[in-house]
């Protein structure tokens, strides 16, 4: 969806030294319990409230209008708000540690605009910063499932020139709104949260299905019963997410079209499995991923003998493990509410 100029590209598990000013910003989100994860899924939601699933059937980036596309940076901004409860800062976004920062978002990693009012030039009269202040940069790529944050001081020197076409000097890079990207040496003065590029923004199932496979989850126009029907029966094994249940059934009530899907597909031999006790048993019984609340995944099973060394869960005296390929199929048990054994 975004970017990565060569000159922006970083790399993950960064040892960095803090520069002094960006130290009380850096020590506010370490304090925080599971500032990351919280951070990475307010990513997450903030690009699914553009895209809009239940109501549209839209999967990526690449569906959102121009007019969309720009907001996502207010979306990001929004959510992490919420999530973080940060104040109003005196003259930027937020306060944090006592201090005034922005929130910058791109989908360019490196094209964040600054405004004249967030760094020091005389040049700048009445519109100049009160100080060079910091900014925290924001970036995601939901194609590579990568997101990047970073804290940086916000200065001229650090900002975009370019040279006069006219008289050759160089001169500020301004854009239409007054506003200059950071030069590409800025990237030096960077310091990345949690060690740089991260390579585990919640993965956009439907963005990264097969397309073939895709199509044939779409290919119901008139039933989203169908359609998640149809996305259960193609996709084992995986973690299937809310959002995607109602994107794919443009429907609300994700967990009925779960337990649905589960009546329809058991004679197939598929059971759906979600976050309830006896589920969560199965599931690491047959070595999947665990669902949590808002969460399904889908195998075909089939019974075997007590010879067969395939992970196994037993129900009613019968072992079922998780069914070949070339097995033929048989129906999956109806699973009881408590723990099975």
């Amino acid at each position: 969806m975004g970017t990565v100029p060569a000159a922006w590209a970083i790399r993950s598990n960064l040892s960095q030294a803090v520069p002094v000013d960006l130290v009380p910003f850096k020590d506010w989100f370490d304090a925080q319990d599971d500032a990351r994860e919280r951070f990475r899924w307010a990513l997450r939601d903030s690009l699914d409230e553009l895209l809009d699933g239940q109501r549209t059937g839209r999967w990526a980036y690449q569906h959102l209008s121009k007019t969309e596309k720009t907001y996502l940076g207010t979306a990001v901004e929004v959510n992490l708000t919420k999530e973080f409860e940060f104040r109003n800062g005196a003259h930027l976004d937020w306060q944090i540690a006592g201090g005034d920062i922005d929130c910058k978002f791109s989908k360019d990693l490196g094209g964040w605009e600054i405004p004249m009012e967030m760094y020091l030039c005389e040049d700048h009269g009445d519109r100049q910063g009160k100080a060079n202040q910091a900014a925290l940069v924001t970036w995601l790529n939901d194609d590579t499932s990568q997101w990047a944050a970073g804290l940086i001081t916000v200065t001229d020197e650090r900002l975009r020139w370019r040279s006069d076409t006219t008289t050759g000097q160089l001169v500020r890079a301004y854009n239409r709104d007054n506003k200059r990207r950071l030069n590409d040496s800025a990237r030096k003065d960077i310091h990345w949260l949690w060690g740089g590029l991260q390579n585990d923004l919640p993965r956009n199932l439907l963005l990264h299905l097969n397309a073939d496979v895709r199509a044939r989850v779409f290919s119901f126009p008139k039933s989203g019963q169908a359609r998640v029907n149809q996305l259960f029966r193609e996709v084992h094994g995986r973690i299937v997410g809310r959002q995607t249940v109602l994107t794919v059934a443009q429907q609300e009530d994700a967990p009925k079209r779960a337990r649905d899907a589960r009546l329809g597909l058991r004679s197939e031999g598929i059971l759906v499995l979600g976050h309830q006790d006896s589920h969560r048993h199965i599931a690491r019984a047959l070595e999947l991923a665990t669902p949590v609340k808002g969460e399904w995944i889908a195998v075909r099973v089939v019974p075997v003998t007590e010879a067969d060394s395939r992970p196994f869960f037993t129900l009613n005296g019968l072992r079922w493990a998780m069914a070949q390929d070339a097995e033929p199929g048989s129906p999956a048990p109806e699973l009881p509410k408590k723990v099975v054994s």
